[in-house]
């Protein structure tokens, strides 16, 4: 299984990015599709994860400014961030979980700056 993200680059403060993930390869006993990051200096974290038939789970630092939508059946995800901080600045990956195994991205860098 093979996830590849695209869509990061340089953004202002409150402007707007559209991160996309596409997942290829057989994948058994999908569980689920999702964001993570990890900033300079600072722990791995959760963005959003959207589990197959279950309630999307987000970060409360992004709630009501990002938005995940995951297609099960292509095994892509998105996520739209508006209203970009300089907080928000990190490497962002994708990641699926299919069973008990979990698949990584390559990551995608998000920078927000003026």
């Amino acid at each position: 299984v093979q996830l590849q993200a695209s869509g990061g680059g340089l953004v202002q403060p409150g402007g707007s990015l559209r991160l996309s993930c596409a997942a290829s390869g057989s994948i058994f006993s999908f569980n689920g599709m999702g964001w993570y990051r990890q900033a300079p200096g600072k722990q791995h974290e959760l963005v959003a994860f959207s589990p197959s038939g279950g309630f999307t789970n987000y970060a409360d630092s992004v709630k009501g400014r990002f938005t995940i939508s995951t297609d099960p059946a292509k095994n892509t995800a998105n996520l739209q961030m508006n209203s970009l901080k300089p907080e928000d600045t990190a490497v962002y990956y994708c990641k699926v979980t299919a069973g008990l195994a979990a698949y990584w991205g390559q990551g995608t860098l998000v920078t927000v700056s003026s």
